[in-house]
């Protein structure tokens, strides 16, 4: 489903997204920027960075998927091709056979002994033989053709996407040399003070939960502290969706690496109603979620440079909840 208008329109807000974070800064007098700025600095280079990653991660999930899909339409093909090769062969053997023999057949059919019923009856029985054949091959190519069709369809689109990944994953080091800048500015205006111990603000969970809620809540727990990285899905580090999809694909659950399919996937659930292990997502265009946790927390992977951790339910432009 994605096209080159779809193509185009993610480059360019690739493009827009890279030129804005990479823009220069007006310049500064030789004051250092406040802590406050350089967080305010990181957050809105985020807010524009982690829509892009998401499409990455939609457009390397699709092509995942259609490529898979592109391996059982090849195995469904290969020994259909090998039964209409069969049947085209029978067929040839059928016409040479029918060249040859097929007058006389005919011929023998209206001389053999035997009242007109047997002869008309003989006639049918050379017409039915001949026309199961016809159908038969017709029938063979006929199933043959739409795999191929469809296989074409597929590997078209995966090329596409293949483009389209190469294009995103060729922005990685500009998108991720961004980043790092301002990391090593927060660094130098607070210094190498680690923030272990705001990664936990309470029990994780905060509820109890049993059955595959309670596995993937507990499993989201257990990544509190690992790092960021963007279109990482674990076991050693996480993005966003790459956190929610294998909390719960420990739980037998499969979900897709991209916040729009999650909140396709799953069933709507009202704020008042969230349980331990449903998704909450943020933001209009639903760029973010973490793992709801009980007592108003999430435990969600934020943005580079911060590890896995919980926080506030509150924190963030909330958007609604799904329940896998």
């Amino acid at each position: 489903h994605q096209g080159r208008g779809s193509m185009t329109r993610v480059s360019l807000l690739l493009t827009t997204v890279v030129l804005s974070v990479l823009a220069p800064a007006a310049p500064r007098a030789l004051a250092e920027p406040s802590p406050a700025e350089v967080e305010q600095q990181l957050s809105q280079a985020w807010q524009k960075l982690e829509p892009v990653i998401e499409q990455y991660n939609k457009v390397h999930s699709e092509l995942l998927a259609n490529q898979r899909a592109s391996t059982v339409l090849t195995k469904q093909l290969d020994p259909l091709q090998r039964r209409v090769d069969l049947s085209l062969g029978q067929v040839g053997d059928i016409a040479v056979r029918g060249y040859w023999l097929g007058r006389a057949s005919a011929a023998n059919a209206l001389l053999a002994s035997g009242t007109p019923q047997v002869m008309n009856d003989r006639l049918a029985m050379l017409e039915y033989v001949a026309r199961q054949n016809r159908e038969k091959v017709a029938e063979a190519v006929e199933l043959r053709d739409s795999l191929i069709a469809q296989r074409g369809r597929v590997e078209s689109l995966i090329a596409r996407q293949r483009r389209m990944d190469a294009d995103l994953a060729a922005k990685k080091k500009l998108i991720q040399g961004e980043i790092e800048r301002l990391e090593a500015l927060r660094l130098r205006v607070y210094g190498p003070v680690s923030s272990n111990g705001s990664l936990r603000i309470g029990p994780c969970p905060a509820v109890s939960a049993g059955g595959a809620a309670g596995i993937a809540v507990r499993t989201a727990c257990a990544q509190i502290g690992k790092p960021y990285v963007w279109a990482a899905a674990g076991p050693e580090s996480f993005d966003c969706s790459g956190l929610t999809q294998y909390a719960w694909k420990a739980a037998g659950v499969s979900l897709t690496h991209f916040t729009g399919a999650q909140w396709r996937e799953t069933t709507p659930v009202a704020r008042a109603d969230l349980r331990p292990g449903d998704l909450v997502f943020f933001y209009s265009d639903l760029h973010h979620v973490g793992m709801y946790v009980g007592n108003g927390l999430i435990v969600h992977a934020s943005r580079a440079g911060v590890p896995v951790k919980m926080a506030r339910l509150d924190t963030m432009p909330y958007m609604g909840a799904r329940r896998p």
